[in-house]
């Protein structure tokens, strides 16, 4: 290392010196050179970040956006060692960093940083979406290539961290204890009942999946189920379980777009579909729902939300977490606020009856997807590469401080197909929570 390579990594460490004592955090930064400096005197020793060359961090200087970090990261040019985003969400620091960065000496803080804002960075890959995504179904909108982007990666790999019927949705936890299994046969089970699944009616599900709802309730309720899926390794999935069940006389899959579906369901299920669709297309989904549903059927609308804001201008401004997501993990992804789904669904036709809040359910779903997956990184990048696990570890992490920080939230709103005179349902919803 050359004699002006160690005077920057001095200044480096000096400037962290000076930060450690107000953030006491247990956790270490290191730099290229691997020494760890410890944020804090109570640093436990199997934590740190870790930034792997000078160019590196000169990115992260000339663009300090989240999307800079998540690049790196996934280029393995920054690392988390020791555990995932979780670990050091656990550990971070409680202290206001603006009140930090002004107590700084702006001579030091120039010295340590300057030499790197104007050196070589490092060179860039990426693994975004590189298709074009309209809002609108109207201006070439490809739904299906949206969809496969994301779940075709591998089932294998999903297999890794998904519960062993390969539910990619928000469980339903009787206890905070219970494993993902039970949390996700608990949550499918849920669903079936708040429909009011009866034997021989006709039940579609919007987005089926690898078939798990839709082979629970052929199983458990005795309907004649029908799922629809634009993803090829979902569809070849759900045929091969459909025939190892022997349920192929109850249970029908189609990779096909819910567009074109026609007939009559007595009850519709959509988990985990809407946050595809995008908002422009809103109208036009519940209009098509409706139109498949036989007077006062139910429908079942189980959707990601965010939070309303002030206005609904502020509410469409989408942060940079949620860019980074539509860019990198769900291409053409949108959220509603629940306001806005009530809102649809009473404009198109149809009488809203529940809307349950299962937030913290999700939030405790990805977190054990996310330390499944952890557990399992190297098999995982077997199926999809290194990259990609990395990139997938930081989503679920992610997804999950945003849960539990309820700056996403997830509702279960069940309504049915509007019509004069009484709506069919028991007098309580005792049956459900039975």
């Amino acid at each position: 290392m050359t004699d002006a390579a160690d005077s920057r990594l001095a200044a480096l460490r000096g400037l962290i010196a000076d930060l450690a004592p107000h953030l006491n955090m247990d956790l270490a930064l290191k730099f290229w050179d691997g020494v760890p400096l410890p944020l804090g005197p109570r640093w436990s020793g199997d934590l740190a970040m870790e930034i792997h060359s000078p160019g590196a961090l000169t990115r992260l200087l000339r663009s300090p956006r989240l999307q800079t970090l998540v690049e790196l990261i996934v280029e393995d040019l920054v690392s988390i060692e020791g555990g995932t985003l979780l670990d050091i969400a656990a550990r971070r620091a409680e202290r206001r960093t603006k009140r930090l960065w002004r107590r700084l000496s702006k001579v030091k803080l120039a010295r340590a940083l300057l030499p790197f804002l104007f050196g070589n960075p490092a060179a860039t890959s990426s693994l975004a979406y590189e298709g074009k995504a309209p809002r609108e179904y109207e201006k070439g909108r490809d739904d299906k290539a949206l969809v496969q982007f994301h779940y075709d990666l591998s089932n294998a790999f999903y297999r890794l961290f998904l519960d062993e019927e390969m539910v990619y949705s928000c469980a339903y936890f009787p206890d905070w204890d219970a494993s993902i299994d039970v949390a996700q046969k608990a949550k499918l089970e849920h669903i079936c009942r708040k429909l009011r699944l009866a034997p021989g009616e006709r039940f579609l599900d919007i987005g089926c999946g690898w078939g798990g709802l839709v082979c629970h309730a052929a199983q458990h309720h005795g309907v004649q189920a029908h799922g629809v899926t634009l993803s090829q390794a979902q569809f070849d999935f759900a045929q091969a379980k459909i025939a190892r069940l022997g349920l192929q006389d109850r249970v029908t899959i189609e990779l096909r777009d819910f567009r074109e579906l026609t007939g009559t369901f007595d009850k519709i299920a959509s988990v985990g579909m809407f946050e595809h669709v995008g908002l422009a297309n809103r109208d036009a989904y519940f209009q098509h729902i409706k139109g498949l549903l036989r007077e006062r059927g139910l429908y079942l609308h189980h959707a990601i939300t965010s939070p309303m804001k002030r206005t609904e201008r502020q509410f469409r401004r989408n942060s940079p977490e949620f860019k980074v997501l539509t860019k990198y993990i769900f291409p053409g992804g949108e959220l509603d606020h629940i306001g806005g789904t009530v809102t649809a669904l009473e404009r198109n036709g149809f009488e809203v009856h529940d809307a349950e809040n299962l937030r913290e359910h999700y939030g405790r779903t990805c977190r054990l997807w996310t330390e499944r997956l952890y557990a399992n990184r190297e098999e995982a990048a077997k199926q999809v590469g290194p990259a990609k696990v990395r990139l997938w570890l930081l989503y679920l992490a992610g997804v999950t401080l945003s849960f539990d920080r309820d700056t996403s939230r997830i509702f279960q709103t069940l309504a049915s197909k509007r019509s004069r005179g009484p709506s069919g349902l028991p007098p309580t919803r005792a049956d459900i929570y039975r």
